[in-house]
């Protein structure tokens, strides 16, 4: 299989615009399939902002079938490329920190509910998920869903290596001073559970946060195939089956692994 071409979109949009977060989506999947990619990705509640008051959270939130996904749904079909983009999704009375995958033909591939809620802001906001793998199948891999702060447990990032993901998409909001995450954490995660990470982040103030972009796609090899900087900012890598089989056949983490001694972990 060819390496599928993922565009990373580093932007925070507008806050509490949906209506013109919906038109850069739209400039930025036109310009990333100019570009060849087959897969966009946006940050972490790109669709509304993510600085919001949490009455804001509630009226922005949209259903997973919604207007915006449909919306979403036409662009990805119009300009054929898959888009991952991060909302507030509303079900019943329950409100979740959200991302959903729509794949090139306009059809939603997988919806993941962020399970790991950070700081009083979001747990006063969202309800937390409770899926910790979901994934999908695109451009010959396996494609799975984490958001922001969920990356930062290794159980998390390890049972989506066991379940077989070769692409974990990660939409976050990662703000000053945790920058380490994106320059150092995800690295080693890809590399310590033999898979490619889309990290992708917002960018500058926003509220009381100051996001420090970096967003980047790290290879099973723990090398960096892209790298953002600090500003708005439209970056493309490619996440390549053969590098990934070749990793895996090299590396032993996985096949070395004695789950007899971990029970105390959960």
């Amino acid at each position: 299989m060819p390496p599928l071409r993922t565009a990373l979109l580093q932007s925070s949009g507008r806050l509490g615009d949906t209506a013109e977060n919906l038109k850069a989506l739209e400039e930025a999947a036109a310009r990333a399939a100019r570009d060849g990619a087959g897969l966009l990705v946006t940050s972490e509640m790109f669709l509304t902002g993510y600085a919001l008051e949490v009455q804001d959270v509630a009226r922005l939130a949209e259903p997973a079938d919604g207007m915006s996904a449909r919306a979403i749904g036409e662009i990805a079909r119009r300009h054929g490329i898959a888009v991952l983009y991060g909302y507030p999704e509303r079900a019943g009375d329950a409100v979740f920190n959200a991302a959903q995958l729509i794949g090139p033909e306009g059809r939603t591939l997988a919806n993941y509910r962020k399970t790991h809620l950070f700081g009083c802001f979001e747990q006063d906001a969202f309800t937390p998920g409770d899926l910790p793998v979901v994934q999908a199948e695109l451009g010959g891999l396996r494609v799975g869903i984490m958001i922001c702060y969920d990356v930062e447990f290794p159980e998390n990032v390890r049972a989506h290596a066991l379940a077989g993901t070769d692409l974990l998409l990660v939409p976050t909001a990662q703000m000053h001073p945790f920058q380490f995450v994106a320059e150092q954490l995800v690295p080693v995660r890809a590399f310590e559970n033999q898979m490619y990470i889309a990290y992708v982040n917002r960018t500058g103030p926003e509220g009381a946060f100051e996001f420090v972009g970096l967003s980047c796609l790290a290879g099973p090899d723990g090398i960096t195939r892209t790298r953002a900087g600090r500003g708005e900012e439209l970056v493309l890598g490619e996440a390549d089956p053969e590098l990934l089989r070749a990793s895996r056949e090299a590396n032993p983490y996985l096949r070395d692994r004695r789950p007899g001694l971990y029970a105390s972990l959960v």
